[in-house]
């Protein structure tokens, strides 16, 4: 059944990778300009688009998405998309951002899949099998040193969020390689699965950034880590790392 379920999502985030690119490098229409992030209407077309197409073969399933829920919300079966990962990324004519699409089950992940449209890059995970990028093998890096490593440091809007980043850049700047903020979660952490990033770090995100790159990260054998926050509910602090590098977060 994974089987059709990852075709499923792999159809879905091409149609809207599509409907992205045809868009890019014009003037988007926005929807609303908060103090650190854009809402556009292509965000909406998106995510009815992914939803069209993934009720169509499977009807009695959810939707819960960014931009809203759809479907059989009492469904065990329920599709987490994020029709654009790196929105104002893309509103600023930056070609780096994703469509996010995963299906868990009973709370467990079965399928996940990242788009990236612009560079034509589709990595896909399902449950117990080995991950790809444009259908080859992927696995996290081999690094085993801090000093090696190239990590992502994502911040978050609120000042408790940023006030816990900013110490970690700073360590990370000094330690590693080199650091990097890069403006989409859930690339970040399909550049983990395949190795070009050795570790990515977030103090808040949402679940739909996070849950088809989770899936790829640990089927590529690295080690990721979500916890709840206590103090903003359906938010997550996420690490994410190949799993043999020491990163230092404990003193």
């Amino acid at each position: 059944m994974n089987d059709l379920h990852l075709q499923a999502a792999t159809d879905a985030a091409h149609a809207a990778g599509q409907l992205l690119r045809d868009h890019f490098g014009g003037t988007p229409d926005v929807n609303a300009f908060e103090a650190h992030d854009i809402k556009l209407e292509l965000d909406i077309q998106s995510q009815e688009l992914i939803t069209k197409l993934l009720l169509e073969r499977f009807p009695t399933h959810a939707i819960l998405g960014e931009e809203g829920v759809a479907g059989d919300s009492s469904s065990p079966w329920q599709w987490i998309v994020d029709p654009i990962d790196g929105t104002v990324n893309y509103f600023y004519g930056i070609p780096h951002f994703c469509i996010s699409i995963a299906l868990r089950h009973h709370e467990e992940i079965q399928v996940g899949v990242i788009y990236d449209p612009m560079r034509d890059e589709l990595w896909a995970a399902s449950i117990g099998t080995t991950p790809t990028l444009n259908g080859k093998p992927i696995q996290v890096s081999p690094r085993t040193k801090l000093s090696d490593a190239v990590l992502s440091v994502g911040f978050s809007k609120t000042k408790t969020t940023i006030a816990a980043g900013l110490p970690l850049l700073a360590k990370y700047v000094q330690r590693a390689r080199k650091c990097r903020l890069m403006g989409s979660a859930a690339l970040d952490l399909a550049y983990v699965a395949c190795g070009r990033l050795d570790a990515y770090i977030e103090q808040s995100v949402n679940l739909w950034d996070i849950a088809a790159g989770k899936l790829l990260v640990e089927t590529a054998g690295g080690k990721i880590t979500c916890t709840e926050r206590a103090d903003a509910p359906q938010k997550i602090s996420v690490c994410a790392s190949n799993g043999r590098i020491d990163l230092e977060l404990t003193p």
